[in-house]
């Protein structure tokens, strides 16, 4: 499965190697390749100097983002990339927050021959850290900045809290279903090979072989650091996009 691939042609033949045990590395990528095409939506992946301005413009939002000294402190981004990423976001969102309906338009885009808005919609959760039903300039540049430059533990931390659906520390099996089922339906027609009524769930167990090491029924934070941290796949999925901005 090839990076430059899935960033060429989204959606497109992503199941082709590894299926079973590619899982875990597909959802990681996913979840990248998601962070890349807000990136892409909001024209920020090309940053050229030419571009940049000084000072942030502020005017005309209904929401002021943290200043950028503490944004920069909080993140992995510099002053300038800060800038530059307001700009694209504040263009697009003029109100200085992002709902959910907006992020399934997105996502509806990037991926016309599925239905991305179940995995829109849990990825919207895990960028509205707050469950205020919106995001901010803020929440987007933390998860960026932990998706494109957090540590592996921060990055891996992430992503469980993306499938840990409802919040209860632990990722079940319906969880990793959900999750499983939502991924199949934003590829759409181009999932190969074809699915099969009982493909998910044949995920899902192979999931939960690897990864709940006790084998209670549940995945916790432990084990899912743990068992992606032996797995060269994921390892290099993780490191795929470090360098994008």
């Amino acid at each position: 499965m090839s990076a430059g691939f899935l960033l060429a042609h989204p959606g497109s033949e992503m199941l082709t190697e590894g299926e079973s045990e590619g899982l875990q590395t597909l959802g990681i990528v996913v979840v990248l390749c998601s962070s890349l095409k807000l990136l892409h939506y909001l024209g920020l992946i090309d940053l050229s100097d030419d571009k940049i301005e000084d000072e942030l413009e502020m005017t005309m939002v209904c929401h002021r983002p943290e200043g950028l000294e503490q944004l920069e402190a909080q993140t992995n981004f510099t002053k300038r990339e800060l800038q530059v990423l307001y700009r694209g976001f504040k263009n697009e969102c003029p109100s200085g927050v992002v709902n959910e309906e907006t992020f399934k338009q997105i996502y509806a885009q990037f991926f016309p021959h599925g239905d991305a808005s179940t995995y829109a919609h849990y990825l919207f959760n895990a960028f509205d850290t707050t469950q205020t039903g919106s995001v901010k300039f803020e929440d987007f540049v933390t998860a960026l900045s932990i998706l494109l430059r957090g540590t592996v533990h921060e990055k891996l931390r992430w992503t469980f809290n993306l499938y840990d659906i409802n919040k209860d520390g632990y990722i079940n099996k319906e969880e990793m279903m959900d999750i499983v089922k939502a991924i199949y339906d934003m590829m759409g027609k181009y999932t190969y090979p074809v699915l099969k009524e009982d493909t998910p769930r044949q995920h899902v167990d192979v999931f939960f072989q690897k990864m709940d090491k006790n084998k209670d029924g549940i995945v916790t934070l432990d084990e899912f650091l743990e068992s992606c941290q032996e797995d060269d796949n994921i390892m290099r999925s993780l490191q795929l996009f470090q360098n994008v901005m």
